[in-house]
């Protein structure tokens, strides 16, 4: 046998053991090893830690909301490329790609749920889809989901995840600011509560619209929270930033938001904010 072919790196064989699936997560502040099993059972939340990680959508809804009480309402809205913008490649491959990816035509989900057998309209922001950026189905959707709660005098909770405005849209998702808050005032005149829950990260057009003028505004503990990034302030105002800046602990301390709530408590507190508010009636 030639001697170039015996140190040859041969690739490993495919065995069984591929199709096993991982076992372990690690938590991505303290590197903590924990079980799969018992980090979906504490809501992918560290139970050394506390460190809030992300979470999909769905698995979120599943655990906030009474079993089977989901009716999802959106999905029948799909994102055009009127400005056929192109950058490293044409908006509408990355949306359909994107689209393939998360299974849905864009960055929200909402419909009719309940809590403890309290109806709502709820919204939940996908992070997954384009960074949960705001183009002109988001605040299609959001709009409608407005409006749905208006109709059928429900609370409404908005649960915001975004990296901001969709730049591919230009203009078009810089409208949604004022289409989203012109909803929200509909209901607002019909006396019904809003509720919005940032969680990480809310950020951009979003945290300056929708997601900051609620009756309540709550937040998952350690999200980034702000419009502008902490290096573009410090850039422009050539200042050093408090130890903390836009993070919820720190909003909350100055009065920006109500409540930093632990997401295993959610489902207690949202209940009793609907009893304070009267809920649907």
């Amino acid at each position: 046998m030639a001697l170039n072919k015996f140190f040859q790196r041969k690739r490993p064989q495919a065995t069984q053991t591929d199709d096993i699936p991982d076992l372990w997560s690690k938590c991505q502040h303290c590197g903590t090893q924990i079980y799969n099993r018992e980090f979906d059972q504490n809501l992918r939340v560290c139970p050394k830690c506390g460190f809030h990680h992300r979470i999909p959508v769905m698995k979120r809804l599943e655990f906030l909301l009474d079993q089977d009480s989901f009716q999802q309402k959106s999905g029948h809205v799909y994102p055009k490329d009127p400005l056929h913008f192109v950058d490293t490649e044409s908006y509408q491959e990355r949306l359909n790609r994107t689209q393939k990816k998360t299974g849905r035509p864009d960055a929200i989900v909402w419909g009719q749920g309940a809590i403890e057998e309290t109806p709502l309209t709820v919204v939940v922001m996908d992070f997954e889809f384009s960074g949960g950026s705001m183009g002109s189905v988001v605040g299609e959707e959001i709009a409608r989901a407005a409006d749905h709660a208006a109709e059928h005098h429900l609370p409404l909770l908005i649960i915001a995840a975004s990296g901001g405005a969709r730049m591919q849209e230009s203009a078009l998702s810089l409208m949604q600011l004022a289409k989203t808050t012109v909803a929200l005032q509909r209901l607002s005149e019909k006396g019904l509560p809003y509720f919005s829950l940032l969680t990480d990260p809310t950020t951009g057009g979003v945290t300056a619209s929708f997601a900051t003028i609620a009756d309540v505004i709550l937040a998952e503990p350690g999200a980034l929270i702000g419009f502008a990034g902490p290096r573009v302030i410090q850039q422009t105002i050539r200042q050093n930033l408090p130890e903390g800046f836009q993070r919820a602990e720190f909003l909350e301390k100055h009065g920006m938001i109500d409540s930093v709530v632990d997401r295993r408590k959610q489902r207690e507190v949202l209940k009793t904010l609907f009893s304070h508010f009267g809920g649907a009636s």
